[in-house]
């Protein structure tokens, strides 16, 4: 096992590492909207949110060795089901063709106070 850590993701802020990697699957612990130079959440709502997460979780990729292309599986946790669409639409132009299983689930409340964290499962080559 093989866990991974990179100063382009924010880091950890609790006792789990940004990624573990086992037998070539990369487990990404869920990332929020934390800017990892200032280490304050993004504004401008869910849409800039989301592309911070993803933007996050491809530099946890990058660090194991692998890429947005190889997810095999994400999870959305949203505060707020109304804020689905903004989010969706950002999650699509981001994955591309390339769109892994997902779940979405609404939640009572995210780290921070953010609106949309987000995890994800990978291959690594």
């Amino acid at each position: 096992m093989l866990t991974v850590s990179t100063p382009a993701a924010p880091a950890a802020i609790g006792p789990y590492s940004q990624a573990v990697v086992h037998a070539g699957v990369c487990y990404c612990s869920g990332q929020i909207a934390i800017d990892p130079a200032s280490g304050q959440i993004v504004p401008g709502g869910v849409a800039a949110e989301t592309r911070q997460v993803l933007t996050n979780l491809a530099a946890v990729l990058a660090a194991a060795g692998s890429d947005p292309s190889r997810v095999l599986r994400t999870t959305v946790f949203l505060r707020d089901m109304a804020d689905f669409s903004a989010m969706n639409e950002v999650y699509a132009a981001f994955f591309g063709a390339a769109r892994p299983a997902r779940a979405t689930v609404a939640v009572a409340g995210l780290p921070r106070d953010v609106r949309v964290e987000i995890d994800c499962v990978a291959a690594v080559p």
